[in-house]
């Protein structure tokens, strides 16, 4: 059976879900498209008694198109212009990085919660909510049940940051007269862009700032999603080492196989866009790029939601949602523990 006769219809099921996902995410940046596509995709699955026909197409759209997103998100990514401009918020990234991870894998091995649940949720609050979900799953090799489970924690803490923070920042005292304050505190503790730029957006209003706390929030949250690059690396060689450990001694292990490489593709998309703009080429340009990346995690959300469980997701949900809980805490007290000790707030 050729490619198209067997993924198809599972394909062409999903872009059905993930075209009006993404306008809606347009229309509500809040909740975003990727949220909505695995909530919509959950809803219609319920619906469908025989899932033979779609299945392959289904599959290959929440694994070969989830990979396809993050090598174009690459090209959003000027890794000079970014850690020049992030230098400040460095120590408060890496710092607040440090202690979701570590809040992780303690909750991990204190509650039981299942590995790979952990380190999506661990990453995804620490790096940039749904994209680093997305570019970690494939390299843990996470099923689609794990990911849902991980997007819908980390989406209902990025709700509760965006409508909470601005009065929070208001009430503990952030500098009303400058973005600068708020901005690193969004850029680093909020988990995903869409709400970094709402909560960020919601204090330039509330103060008259024009676009200060939004330039600034942005700046320090690509600086943070960068750290995307070296925590794939390290889970890769990690299961990759596991994998060779856990092979049978008499079966040849192919690092082919096993090795994530479009993760490679990732980082080399992030240097052509590197020595692209610092040759003069417009940063625009990468601009569709970036926006086919997102539509592709979006078009890979709907499927991984046709491919989940939500009864069981509900039934497994407490835990993780207590660690995702746990993460952002961590993550709040420590970006203000940080700003305080290096004297911005």
């Amino acid at each position: 059976m050729n490619f198209s006769a067997k993924n198809l219809k599972g394909i062409l099921l999903c872009l059905t879900i993930a075209v009006p996902s993404w306008l809606l995410g347009k229309q509500f940046p809040i909740i975003g498209g990727a949220v909505i596509a695995i909530i919509a995709g959950m809803i219609i699955t319920l619906f469908i008694k025989n899932k033979t026909p779609i299945e392959a197409g289904v599959k290959f759209t929440s694994k070969k198109v989830l990979q396809w997103a993050v090598i174009l998100l690459g090209f959003g990514m000027n890794l000079t212009v970014i850690l020049q401009t992030g230098k400040q918020s460095l120590p408060i990234i890496i710092s607040t990085i440090a202690t979701s991870l570590a809040i992780a894998y303690l909750l991990h091995r204190t509650m039981h919660i299942p590995g790979k649940i952990s380190t999506l949720v661990g990453v995804g609050s620490s790096i940039c909510g749904g994209s680093a979900i997305a570019a970690t799953a494939p390299v843990i090799d996470a099923d689609d049940e794990e990911v849902a489970q991980a997007i819908s924690v980390i989406f209902f803490f990025n709700v509760l940051a965006a409508l909470l923070f601005p009065t929070f920042g208001k009430l503990i005292g952030f500098a009303s007269d400058t973005g600068e304050a708020f901005g690193i505190f969004a850029g680093t503790a909020v988990n995903d862009t869409s709400s970094v730029t709402a909560a960020a957006s919601t204090w330039d209003s509330m103060w008259g700032l024009g676009s200060a706390t939004l330039d600034t929030a942005v700046t320090v949250k690509l600086t943070r999603t960068l750290a995307i690059i070296p925590i794939t690396l390290v889970l890769a060689m990690l299961r990759t080492r596991k994998e060779k450990q856990n092979g049978d001694a008499g079966k040849k292990v192919s690092l082919k196989q096993i090795f994530p490489f479009f993760i490679l593709y990732f980082i080399a998309a992030s240097v052509i866009t590197t020595v692209a703009v610092s040759a003069g080429v417009d940063a625009g340009i990468f601009t569709p790029v970036k926006e086919l990346s997102k539509f592709f995690i979006v078009l890979a959300m709907s499927a991984i939601g046709l491919n989940t469980d939500i009864v069981k997701l509900i039934k497994t949900g407490g835990k993780p949602i207590v660690m995702g809980f746990c993460c952002w805490a961590g993550i709040t007290g420590v970006s203000l523990l940080m700003q305080h000790l290096m004297g911005i707030w």
